[in-house]
């Protein structure tokens, strides 16, 4: 009998400006984006109401990461330190931040999705957090 898998998946969004330090080309000049974060949770139970995981407690763990983002530049926070706040980079990093909130025996964090624009979006997944 194949076990049951659910995927449930919560969007939060943020603006913030930043540059790109080494790039060539206009990412290298202070610009702002409103980026959409999405976030995936993988359970294979439900609870006794009938759930995996209330949608608000994602909700709520995810806004509350990214709200240290709103109406920020990027490069000034210390989780950019030594880095550029690219889309990969924000992705690592919520991904890791919302994990240690929301992974338990249960329920994991298992992608984040970035997206800086309606074209232009990278997803950091459980699968490439493994292999680090």
């Amino acid at each position: 009998m194949r076990k049951a898998m659910y995927e449930l998946t919560v969007d939060s969004h943020f603006s913030s400006a930043h540059c790109l330090e080494g790039y060539i080309g206009k990412c290298a000049n202070l610009h702002g984006h409103t980026w959409i974060v999405s976030a995936t949770v993988r359970a294979n139970e439900l609870d006794e109401i009938g759930i995996c995981i209330d949608f608000k407690k994602i909700a709520g763990a995810l806004d509350e990461i990214v709200d240290r983002f709103d109406h920020q530049t990027l490069n000034s926070l210390p989780e950019f330190n030594g880095m550029n706040p690219t889309a990969e980079n924000i992705s690592r990093i919520v991904f890791d931040q919302l994990s240690a909130k929301l992974d338990s025996g249960s329920v994991e964090v298992v992608s984040v999705t970035v997206a800086e624009s309606d074209r232009y979006r990278v997803t950091y997944s459980k699968k490439a957090a493994d292999e680090r």
